[in-house]
């Protein structure tokens, strides 16, 4: 690979002349694991922290130990603000990072790892390279082979490589780059919580007719799921027979399809012919479709609406809905009744978890009149499509947060 001026190789590829690379251990004067001892938990007393705290990125509800526990692991591994922890033993992501920017107290597991940066390395600059893939990349290169859970020694943590500019201001203007970009991503995730949060408020009341919208009044009726529409199951044509599969142009919804309340495109595909010989079920659009046979079930309820004419398979019923039922109202109220749903309708035994056919069938909800279904319908929908625009947008700043990364942490573009 050519060498642009103005850089130079390295072993982790090409990065500007005035900054090195060297190991992770050479930018902090201490790294160290938590005891190696499972500490005896008590109900008040010193935050303790493991894997699960970086996980959750919450270090508010932790366990706790003794001080006097606390203050022998402290003199072998003692965590302050500033320094960096990192999980070296888990299930979950190895690699994991968490900048302990608030004033602590606290002992770790030997799950994490402490890393505390000199004075070479801004700490939030070092910080910022261990979100990056490469870091993880090269995290998951040194683990142990088969180790169960995964796991990396204290000295291959050392050995990392880190590109690092000579510069500390150089550093700081980077951090604080990365740093606004994390803040508008974390503000946007907060936004999106909070709608969600008032969405379902605002289903809790609007579908159970606890709140009723302006200009409206009269009785509600409460309805079987078998009354608001017409029942149809699914199947799975051969997949060894060609003309029901090449060409395909029909999207045909298995249960990993329903992620989106909407769907319009599935991950696969039937032909007109399988539709025409019976091979599958074919459903009108603003048909209500539910997931009744998947692992999923443990979780939640998966159900949408078909935008364009479908076809399911035999884990999924559809509701083809009544003239007077709103197919978006219907929507709404079965995912605000998913939990109920589960609750009354899954069977219980069963290695993959599914949903008692008849007792779906038979689960009640409340329906107003038709005008009325409508205006609810409108009103969620529009909170539906201002969650998917700030999800969008969310998306965007990830998507510009991870470019800015692959361009700031190699040098490729300079802030000073």
């Amino acid at each position: 690979m050519e060498v642009k001026p103005g850089f130079k190789r390295s072993e982790i590829g090409m990065v500007p002349d005035d900054w090195d690379v060297v190991p992770l251990d050479r930018l902090c004067h201490t790294i160290c694991d938590g005891t190696h001892f499972t500490p005896r938990y008590v109900a008040e007393g010193v935050p303790f922290y493991s894997v699960e705290n970086i996980t959750r990125d919450d270090f508010v509800n932790t366990k706790y130990i003794s001080v006097a526990e606390h203050k022998i692991l402290i003199k072998r591994c003692r965590p302050e603000k500033g320094d960096i922890l990192m999980t070296r033993i888990t299930a979950g992501v190895l690699g994991d990072t968490k900048m302990i920017d608030w004033e602590v107290d606290a002992s770790i597991y030997v799950s994490l790892a402490l890393l505390k940066p000199n004075d070479r390395v801004c700490p939030e600059y070092l910080y910022r390279y261990t979100k990056s893939k490469e870091f993880r990349n090269d995290v998951e290169k040194r683990a142990l082979m088969n180790a169960t859970p995964k796991k990396i020694n204290m000295n291959s943590i050392g050995a990392i490589p880190i590109p690092v500019p000579r510069s500390l201001n150089e550093q700081r203007a980077i951090a604080g780059a990365l740093s606004n970009a994390n803040a508008l991503i974390e503000s946007l995730e907060q936004l999106i919580a909070k709608k969600r949060q008032i969405k379902l408020g605002a289903m809790q009341e609007l579908l159970t007719g606890k709140r009723r919208l302006p200009g409206f009044s009269g009785k509600w009726e409460t309805r079987k799921l078998n009354d608001v529409g017409g029942w149809r199951g699914g199947m799975t044509p051969s997949m060894r027979e060609p003309l029901y599969w090449q060409g395909g142009t029909v999207p045909w919804i298995s249960s990993g399809d329903v992620k989106s309340v909407r769907l319009s495109s599935t991950g696969a595909a039937l032909t007109e012919y399988a539709i025409r010989s019976g091979a599958t079920t074919l459903l009108p659009p603003n048909s209500i479709v539910v997931v009744t046979r998947s692992g999923i079930l443990r979780k939640y309820l998966p159900v949408a609406i078909n935008i364009v004419p479908m076809a399911i398979n035999q884990d999924i019923k559809a509701i083809v809905p009544h003239d007077h039922i709103s197919s978006d109202y219907l929507l709404h109220s079965l995912v605000a009744h998913g939990d109920q749903i589960l609750a009354q309708c899954l069977k219980a035994g069963t290695t993959v978890e599914s949903v008692e056919f008849a007792w779906l069938k038979a689960f009640a909800i409340p329906i107003p009149p038709s005008e009325e279904q409508r205006a609810i319908a409108a009103v969620l929908s529009d909170m539906d499509a201002e969650i998917a625009a700030l999800e969008e947008k969310l998306a965007k700043a990830r998507n510009v947060k991870q470019g800015m990364m692959q361009e700031l942490l190699t040098g490729r573009i300079r802030l000073v």
